[in-house]
């Protein structure tokens, strides 16, 4: 187990190889049970990236494919550990029955509600503006500073203030209590990541650090380790690096990894190990469409992805202009056929090139035959390239 590392890879399988009551807290945002589509602008400005949370299967897969990361997430805590579970409406009262089942009722601590303002309303309900934190020991002795984290009383009319009020046989009153101000309640009002903010990295589930810092502040110390087994666009990182402790994080999102690894240089001037497990078809079958892309385009032929999405007429990114700028096609497809090689060829002359790769899983006799035709008639060049090519460094 690596300290100070950002591991890619699904995290059931990473945490799978840390050992024992190894970590002192555990901070996890998975992927809300919303389904609904996400469209995100990555930072680096060139790529669109659709970030999916879907569960086709209902709640119940949900919380079957939830339920062995939460108890790898119990086993490698230790045991004056604890863990904050952020989740929404969605999924929260099946979420608090499994951390009841794994954790035990007897440890759970709190119930956090972090609000923050903005739309949500409806001419049927009540705005929904806020997200659950559920927070749980596994032991008996837990880490909790609450000097770390007081915030100021607040007079009668709102204003900071040393004094707090308090009400007694129907009078109410100010008496002197702790000088360092007062414990938080349980509903955090927190700004979240707004348009304008210089936090703001397009992730659209991105936290405030305000948030991470009270939740590392309260519950680690300088000699803790910190863990984020979702760690999305590394918010947990950052506020651990800026507090002094050491962390792990891990996201199967190779996009994201290279996302946070560049936050981190860029605010700490520090070279992040980035851990990869072994890439293999495996692997590679793992990663979701846009992710597949980019391994293919960027990773393996060093190339640019198309900058839109849809519309890209059948192009999904180009070779390095210094090798010609040529157009690359990628299917996550077995067998392909003749007909997208036919529509390949078009979107080639289209873009006024004579030259381009189409990369899949297999592809069928038709699809040699419609590359053997446009080479002969018409003298575009289009080379088929399959997965375990492109793995054995069979590029060109």
């Amino acid at each position: 187990m690596e300290i100070n590392a950002i591991y890619e890879g699904d995290n059931l399988e990473v945490m799978s190889k840390f050992p024992d009551n190894s970590v002192d807290l555990i901070y996890a945002d998975p992927p809300f049970f919303t389904n609904a589509n996400y469209e995100v602008i990555w930072h680096d400005k060139a790529e669109i990236r659709s970030f999916k949370d879907r569960w086709e299967g209902g709640i119940e897969h949900y919380i079957t494919w939830m339920e062995p990361r939460v108890r790898e997430c119990y086993r490698v805590l230790k045991d004056t550990g604890a863990m904050y579970l952020h989740c929404d409406y969605h999924a929260d009262a099946h979420l608090r029955i499994l951390m009841d089942k794994i954790f035990g009722e007897n440890h759970f601590l709190n119930e956090i509600i972090w609000s923050y303002k903005g739309g949500g309303s409806g001419k049927d309900r009540f705005g929904r503006r806020h997200d659950t934190i559920f927070y749980y020991s596994k032991g008996k002795k837990h880490i909790f500073n609450d000097d770390n984290i007081r915030i100021p009383y607040l007079s009668a009319e709102g204003r900071d203030t040393k004094y707090a009020w308090g009400h007694h046989k129907g009078i109410d009153k100010e008496y002197k209590p702790n000088p360092k101000g007062k414990i938080p309640e349980d509903v955090w009002e927190i700004a979240p990541i707004n348009s304008m903010s210089k936090e703001r990295l397009g992730y659209p589930t991105q936290k405030p650090v305000e948030l991470l810092e009270r939740v590392v502040n309260a519950s680690s110390d300088k000699t803790s380790i910190v863990l984020d087994p979702f760690c999305g666009c590394g918010t947990t990182l950052v506020a651990s690096q800026k507090l002094q402790r050491k962390w792990i994080g891990i996201d199967i999102s190779p996009t994201a990894c290279k996302l946070m690894h560049k936050r981190l240089k860029k605010e700490f001037s520090i070279d992040a190990q980035l851990i990869r497990g072994e890439v293999d078809l495996k692997y590679v079958k793992k990663l979701a469409p846009f992710e597949f892309q980019n391994w293919v385009v960027v990773d393996k032929f060093l190339g640019t992805i198309s900058k839109t999405k849809s519309g890209d007429m059948g192009i999904d990114g180009l070779t390095p202009q210094i090798t010609g700028g040529f157009p690359i096609q990628v299917k996550q497809s077995e067998s392909i056929g003749r007909n997208p090689i036919d529509n390949f060829e078009t979107a080639i002359r289209r873009a006024n090139k004579n030259k381009g790769y189409f990369v899949a899983y297999s592809f069928g006799k038709g699809a040699y035959e419609g590359v053997a035709e446009a080479k002969n008639n018409r003298g575009i060049e289009i080379t088929l390239r399959t997965v375990q090519d492109l793995l054995d460094g069979k590029i060109e």
